[in-house]
Parts: structure tokens; sequence; C-alpha cells
């Protein structure tokens, strides 16, 4: 298989559909005249490329663990429960993937992946395919994946102990910055103590390394950069299909 880039074959080959896809896409001419375009760049096919899983039916299994100890940490919070049911839905939208994404660093998932099929521009174009909802999704891309690998590798770095992932998790789920929230006071002040919490258990566990709490925030921060979108094709499309994973997480969380 041919692994090189076929960005120029592809402009040759489609000439039609190349010329009108780069007029979308032209620079004008910087203030001296100069045209970026004309500079050679990095090629981005390798990170746009289209990727699932290696092995689906193992990793699958292990992230639907993974999603159901998620859930059941938030619905075994009891200040968690005492909110309006619409901050906990919420809540819960805003924190799912992140949270996630903690309990495959605990839990040490790891996994691989491979080239997807993936139809050309042109075909999807011509075809005017029925199934928008398809087409509508986003599908997992190496830069994507790249970005949660690199995340997960920074969490295995720390080695964090059950009780500062508890509490790092406690911090993610009482975001008071999420819209709407009708206690949004009640939720900043929990995440306060959360985080306090999370900085008295990394001094006791680390004591001779100050900068420590401080490394856990900032790796935490890459968090918001991983989108739920790629978590629910990556790793849950090949199980629920056509469903929507969040409706489907409503009902594990309110289903007491």
């Amino acid at each position: 298989m041919d692994n090189g880039c076929h960005c120029s074959a592809e402009s040759l080959s489609n000439p039609i559909l190349f010329k009108i896809l780069s007029q979308m896409d032209n620079s004008k001419p910087t203030q001296n005249g100069f045209n970026y375009n004309s500079v050679p760049h990095r090629c981005n096919c390798e990170l746009r490329r289209t990727v699932c899983l290696k092995r689906p039916s193992e990793i699958c299994k292990e992230a639907s663990a993974v999603l159901v100890k998620t859930i059941q940490f938030m619905k075994n919070l009891p200040a968690f429960n005492q909110m309006p049911p619409n901050d906990q839905f919420s809540l819960l939208k805003s924190c799912w993937a992140p949270l996630f994404i903690l309990g495959l660093a605990q839990e040490h998932v790891d996994f691989e992946v491979m080239d997807t099929p993936a139809d050309s521009m042109l075909k999807k174009i011509l075809l005017n395919r029925q199934e928008s909802s398809d087409m509508e999704r986003d599908q997992p891309t190496m830069a994507g994946v790249s970005k949660l690998k690199s995340c997960l590798k920074k969490f295995w770095s720390l080695d964090l102990s059950p009780k500062e992932y508890a509490y790092l998790k406690g911090t993610t789920i009482f975001n008071p910055d999420v819209p709407d929230l009708k206690a949004a006071l009640f939720v900043e002040g929990l995440q306060q103590e959360a985080q306090h919490a999370l900085r008295e258990v990394v001094q006791l566990l680390h004591p001779g390394d100050q900068e420590r709490f401080a490394r856990v925030l900032l790796t935490a921060s890459m968090l918001q950069s991983i989108t739920p979108s790629l978590i629910s094709e990556l790793f849950f499309r090949p199980v629920i299909g056509q469903a929507d994973l969040l409706e489907l997480l409503v009902d594990m969380l309110f289903c007491r």
C-alpha cells in the first residue's frame, strides 16, 4: 500500500474540483507583496487521514467499561445528586468526555489505529447521499487520535494515585463556567473544594515536588482540546450504531 502524499496527484487527476476548492483557500498577498502560498509547507495528509481502531471488539469493550465507571462515579457524588436535574444534564454534557479520558488514563487503556476507507470528496458531491447524518459526523482523524494519545501519555508519566484521579475528576465535573447553571455558585464552591483537596493530596504524596500540582493542572488542561465527537466515533460508534451517545449517557445517569 502506497502511504506517500497524494495531494499533488489528486489536484492533477481532478483539475476542475481542485480549482473550485482552491479558490476557497486563496491567500491575499501581504502588504509587502509576498504571497505565502508560494512557500513550501508541510503536507497535512498524514494528520487528515481518517482512522479506526485496530482491535475494535477488545478496545470498545474496555472503553465501555470505563464509560460505565465514569457515569457511576458521577452518580455516587452526593453533591452532584443535590443539584437540579437541568444542571446535572448540563454538567454531564460538558464533562463526560474529559472524565472518560481520565478513566482511560487511570485504567491504562492503550490502543492502536489504522486507516479507514473514505469516499473521495468528488464521490460525495456527485452521489449526494441521503445518509446526511453519516456525512455530518466528524470522523476520527490521525490528528485527533495523536492529541488523545499524547494526553494519555502525559497522564501516565505523572503516575497519578487513585486519590489524585478522584479529586481531578471532581475539578472536571464541577465546572462553574458551564452556561445556564442555576446553581453556578454552588458548583464553583465544589470545584474550589476539589482543587484544594487535590493540592493537599499532591503535597502529602509528593512533598519534595513543589511543581507537581501545577503539572497536574497543566496536563488536565489538555483534556479540553479533545472533542467529544472523536471519543464517540472512535470508541462507541462501532457499538451503538446510529444511536445518540449523549442520550444513552442521560439514561445511565438518571436511571436510579
